[in-house]
């Protein structure tokens, strides 16, 4: 092999799945012209000439360091003379040159470009083996003072763990940023750790996956039918399926997926699964097989129950949080629903006759709530679930109970709370969630009220429902509101559907559109799609007004075609036309992640677009992703620490390239992320219709074509058009919104929270 050193001038691509990267070198010394046919040399020589493009499977490398390579030259055909690289070494620059644009790169936290060169110009070559082994001499240099040394004496260190960490985790395609994360959750245990068990990084450290630390296990010699591997393929299966909404997965299916995953037989793996459900990690159940519920028509207060479900039995795998949360949510919410009296049982009867103009429907749904311990209230837009929930605040008010308003999400509680004018607040925050004591607010200290309103139900998944009903005192009373026919929810279960289903409480759905809502097409059409009917759009030209008009198709049948008309509908034609804000009043949802109209393809587009780059202005490569100042962001999982949730929307309040630092603006209330927390955030120019859910938005834009057929379902349709306020645009083809609303079953989860309820 040739061997190459030099340092990084610029990282052209990188990609974090892989490691695959194409690099800008300045080799450090000549390079032979008859190897290369070109030449290459060292900067000192003061001529200007051409860097050298290096490209293979690499640490996520910065420009400004430097690096020592073994490969080859190869003539690309098309990009001409490049090194691929076999072998990369991270070096420290030896030249004062080097050292000064080794530290002004960003690369050590807490020293930029203008101290870089204050402490190079004082140190000189000695800078490195100053902050290496006399860091305390810092303070020699002007404006350091001792928490600056002592910062950046700790920056040193751990970028050097982390350094050695990565020699090792390189060739398994772990990135820089995950073997930060892996020092910091181990320390200086952590090659230990990595070598002795790999499989528990999966476990520990969000962004690990099962996949990658079983390559690092293969590397490391581990059999592959030893006893860790076997086990922990099964978590991994199971765990993946609670990703994907499931409570618990067959044990056929389970042994099946992990048997596959592990290119090992079924029955090899029935000892190891036997050996997790005997550790506790997972729980064995024998519960009903699922029944079709692909429609559900839920039954109106007062009619009679459905015949119960033929009991053939399966056994199932759970995870064994989620087991102890089904069994939980189902006794509490049996023994709410049969506590006698209740905190409103003081109530005289008369206190129920309403006001005369609420619809029958929306007064039984108020004496239903009133008269019963838990009662359900659903209904699409424009049915007047909220004029009910009003009413229903009103009457409580006036006996002067004491009452609680609660969604899921920050996006969802605010609507709520806008749209009765009372205070409203997440679940964590209404119980007093604290990361390092859990929930102030539970079976022991109960929350005090006497109703709670519950709104946004079919976003509410079973761990939060099990805590939220574990803070209930017998006698509260609560009402479960949301529109069953949207999506269930992104974590696992579907408690909304499963309490319908189960009939084990009374339900009210309101089915009348109020007149003024019935003059919006979204609404009408989005019952149109509910009911199996194609939506109607304007019959004005294309994107020309019409009376009413909010409701409109661009024809493509090409992702390319589609994806050219977002980009031009989000940033020039909504605008100039309407007067949105193209970033902070449009929202692209789109079915997928992937292809040209998905939306990894779609936000790049649009922050090309919406927030370019330029010069002076720092932007930074974190994960694979470009992160500019002023970009729109959503948090991608709940961190505690941070009180930030899965689907919350912020904007980049600005990099701090010394402190490697991110701040995102949540509402008004500023979120610091460290570089190696990046990955907990995407950029929400353009999210999935599930990252919706529970929002809404002045306008939606929403890419639909055949290529998506996979995610083509009426209630995505539903639930993607009902996040709309003011305007919604579909862009696509007739034939993608036949196949979505022709579609009406619904993804089968596994959940035996219906059966539990009716036990």
């Amino acid at each position: 092999m040739d061997n190459l050193s030099g340092s990084i001038e610029r990282v052209t691509y990188y990609n974090p799945e892989n490691g695959y990267s194409v690099l800008r070198l300045r080799p450090d010394q000549r390079v032979s012209s008859m190897k290369t046919g070109r030449d290459f040399a060292p900067a000192k020589t003061g001529r200007d000439f051409a860097v050298v493009t290096v490209t293979g499977n690499l640490p996520e490398l910065s420009a400004g360091e430097t690096v020592r390579l073994q490969g080859k030259w190869v003539n690309h055909p098309k990009h001409g003379l490049q090194f691929e690289v076999e072998r990369c070494e991270q070096t420290l620059p030896a030249t004062t040159a080097g050292i000064r644009r080794y530290l002004g790169s960003g690369l050590v936290k807490g020293i930029g470009p203008r101290l870089a060169e204050r402490i190079v110009d004082h140190f000189g070559s000695q800078t490195l083996e100053v902050i290496e082994h006399h860091p305390e001499r810092l303070r020699e240099v002007s404006d350091i003072g001792p928490r600056r040394t002592g910062l950046i004496a700790a920056a040193w260190q751990e970028q050097k763990q982390v350094k050695e960490i990565m020699l090792f985790l390189h060739g398994h395609g772990v990135s820089t940023n995950l073997a930060i994360k892996i020092y910091k959750q181990y320390g200086d245990q952590a090659m230990d750790v990595v070598k002795s068990d790999p499989y528990r990084l999966a476990q520990d450290i969000y962004g690990v996956g099962f996949k990658t630390a079983d390559r690092i296990a293969q590397a490391l010699g581990l059999p592959a039918d030893h006893p860790t591997r076997l086990e922990a393929g099964i978590v991994y299966v199971i765990q993946q399926a609670a990703e994907d909404g499931h409570v618990y997965l067959p044990k056929s299916e389970a042994l099946e997926k992990a048997a596959e995953l592990l290119a090992i037989t079924p029955q090899q793996l029935e000892p190891a699964l036997e050996r997790i459900a005997g550790s506790g990690r997972a729980r064995l159940e024998l519960v009903p097989l699922p029944g079709d519920r692909a429609s559900i028509a839920p039954q109106q207060t007062g009619e009679a129950a459905a015949e119960p479900r033929a009991p053939y039995e399966q056994q199932a795998v759970y995870l064994t949080p989620l087991y102890y949360s089904e069994v939980s949510v189902a006794e509490k919410l049996k023994a709410l629903a049969s506590t006698w009296p209740t905190r409103l049982s003081d109530l005289p009867p008369a206190f129920a006759i309403l006001d005369n103009q609420l619809s029958p429907e929306q007064q039984s749904a108020i004496r239903s709530a009133l008269g019963h311990p838990v009662s359900v209230l659903t209904g699409g837009p424009g049915t007047g679930k909220t004029t009910a929930l009003r009413a229903l605040i009103a009457a409580l008010e006036a006996a002067g109970k004491r009452y609680a308003l609660a969604s899921p999400t920050g996006r969802a509680a605010k609507r709520l709370s806008q749209a009765t004018g009372r205070p409203a607040s997440t679940i964590h925050r209404l119980l007093g969630f604290s990361p390092t004591e859990g929930f102030k607010l539970n079976a022991a200290n109960p929350l005090p009220v006497d109703f709670l309103v519950l709104d946004e139900v079919s976003m509410l998944d079973l761990l939060l429902a099990n805590h939220l009903l574990k803070a209930l005192q017998p006698g509260t009373h609560v009402l479960l509101v949301g529109d069953v026919d949207q999506l269930p929810s992104v974590g696992a279960g579907d408690v909304l559907r499963d309490i319908i289903a189960s009939q084990a409480a009374p339900l009210t759905r309101l089915s009348v559109i109020f007149r003024q809502a019935a003059n919006s097409h979204i609404i009408t059409n989005a019952h149109r799609i509910n009911q199996g009917l194609q939506p109607i759009f304007p019959t004005a030209g294309v994107g020309e007004s019409s009376p009413g008009g909010d409701f409109f198709l661009f024809p493509a049948e090409q992702p390319e075609e589609a994806a050219s008309w977002v980009q031009e509908l989000v940033c020039t034609r909504i605008p100039q036309k309407f007067g949105f804000h193209p970033r902070d009043d449009i929202q692209v949802l789109a079915p997928m992640y992937r292809g040209p109209a998905g939306v990894t393809a779609l936000n790049e587009r649009l922050q090309a677009s919406l927030n370019p780059g330029s010069p002076g202005r720092p932007e930074k490569i974190l994960f694979g992703q470009l992160f500019r100042p002023g970009d729109k962001l959503m948090q991608t999982q709940n961190n505690y620490d941070k009180e930030v949730y899965n689907g919350d929307i912020g904007y980049l309040f600005g990099i701090d390239m010394v402190d490697q630092t991110l701040t995102v603006d949540f509402e008004g209330r500023a979120v610091e992320y460290e570089w190696s927390e990046a990955d907990q955030l995407m950029l929400a120019y353009a999210v999935t219709v599930h990252k919706a859910q529970g929002s809404e938005f002045p306008v939606v834009v929403l890419p639909l074509v055949t290529q998506h057929y996979l995610m083509l379902q009426r209630n995505l349709l539903y639930t993607a058009v009902t996040r709309a306020r003011r305007l919604c645009v579909l862009v696509g083809s007739r034939r993608a919104i036949a196949i979505a609303v022709g579609n009406n079953k619904i993804a089968q989860r596994y959940t035996a929270l219906e059966w539990r309820l009716q036990s």
